[in-house]
């Protein structure tokens, strides 16, 4: 009988509850214990599963606003512990979730639009995700949510570690940080099966080697970035943690609503005057958001809260984005790729006015109802745009499931 509640993006408290379950029903094959504590005093937890040596690290909820990782390890912790042959040598551990502050504040209950998804929306500043905060701050500064996620790799050694992510709108795709022959044509066939488009042209990924169709080889640090204005580059990140015992990092990223648009990999027939556009219209986006900032702000009275920081770290990275798109020639010159591009310049402004407009909504500030007719206007636009449609949640979690499991046989046959 399964302890599975009904599926749907579960809390924090959900997500501890059913694996306390689980270690009461297993005692002899399950643990769950404490590993670190948030900045907020939050209870970091780690639910393993067996005892052989080798292990794999699977990591949900890295990013408070991408809330299919924590369905998807409910999912994949039941099975482990159902099916032998999936752990006779291997042992699997789950953070339950690596920012459990951001999950108090991103509000995701089920969301029936993009609008609805955006009202709730939280993505912390860069600086407070555990994941990223290496590639933008000294060692002797970083939140002990990654301190606490360095000591797990640093305790079990994976071979694998899989960091589970999504995207709001798009498709799915694969990010490693070292090759994994044959993942390529498992993947292209879950999402192929499951009706999900696969990002050939990820511009998270801009650039960087490719696999297979959708996934993606993070690049050594000799060679350049496609953005370098941006500050958080991957390959400072806790992703590459795991490399000094030997491993590597999948991170597998699956849409909610999905866009066939980012599966087109025709050349585009004007790449670079599209950047042009793209860049124009992200700068003056941005000045919308600020011109609300600025008008509002001597009206919030208070400490600067996580909403406000976020909200402020994702304006000021647009300015840089919007120069590289306009200086620095396209990486990718196909459709997919324009695409994902466009899909990124409407999600970086929108993102911030969502925050704000929740500092505002709660400080009854008089700006509010201006900036929620922006974030409704942008919402609706973006979904029309890309054509969105909604991916069921069990064909999210099941596309997620399987290219974790196929990671995890392909690598340990690499590891071999």
């Amino acid at each position: 009988m399964s302890l599975l509640p009904e599926l749907r993006y579960p809390s924090v408290p959900e997500l501890v509850a059913f694996s306390r379950a689980l270690a009461a029903g297993w005692p002899g094959l399950c643990t769950l214990r404490q590993v670190g504590v948030s900045r907020e005093g939050r209870p970091l937890q780690l639910l393993s599963v067996g005892h052989a040596r080798r292990s794999v690290l699977v990591v949900a909820g890295a990013h408070a606003n991408e809330p299919t990782g924590g369905s998807t390890l409910l999912v994949l912790a039941e099975r482990i512990v159902q099916e032998r042959e999936l752990r006779d040598d291997t042992s699997w551990h789950f953070l339950l979730c690596a920012d459990p502050d951001g999950a108090s504040l991103h509000v995701t209950p089920a969301p029936r639009s993009l609008l609805d998804y955006h009202l709730g929306f939280y993505r912390p500043a860069g600086p407070e995700q555990p994941e990223w905060s290496p590639s933008v701050l000294p060692p002797d500064r970083l939140p002990p949510e990654t301190r606490a996620l360095t000591g797990v790799i640093d305790e079990l050694r994976p071979y694998l570690q899989v960091t589970l992510h999504g995207t709001d709108l798009g498709g799915s795709w694969v990010q490693l940080t070292k090759d994994v022959p044959g993942l390529a044509e498992p993947f292209a066939k879950s999402a192929a099966e499951l009706h999900i488009p696969v990002e050939t042209g990820a511009s998270d990924a801009a650039g960087w080697p490719a696999s297979g169709p959708g996934v993606r080889v993070m690049p050594g640090p000799e060679s350049g970035l496609a953005y370098p204005s941006m500050p958080d580059d991957a390959r400072h990140s806790t992703w590459y943690h795991a490399h000094r015992y030997g491993g590597l990092t999948a991170v597998v990223e699956v849409p909610m609503w999905a866009s066939d648009l980012v599966d087109d990999p025709a050349p585009h027939p004007a790449p670079a005057a599209a950047m042009r556009r793209l860049a124009l219209r992200l700068r003056r986006d941005a000045m919308e958001v600020e011109r609300v900032l600025d008008e509002a702000l001597p009206r919030l009275h208070g400490p600067e809260g996580p909403l406000l920081r976020a909200a402020k770290w994702a304006l000021e990275l647009i300015p840089g984005l919007a120069a590289d798109w306009v200086e620095t020639p396209p990486v990718d010159t196909t459709m997919a790729y324009v695409g994902s591009v466009d899909a990124f310049g409407r999600r970086l402004p929108l993102r911030a006015a969502a925050m704000l407009l929740r500092v505002l909504q709660e400080a009854d500030d008089s700006a509010a109802p201006r900036l929620e007719q922006l974030v409704t206007a942008w919402c609706e636009a973006f979904a029309i745009r890309f054509r969105a449609r909604w991916v069921p949640l069990k064909d999210q979690v099941e596309h997620q499931s399987r290219t974790v499991l196929a990671a995890a046989l392909h690598a340990r046959d690499r590891a071999a």
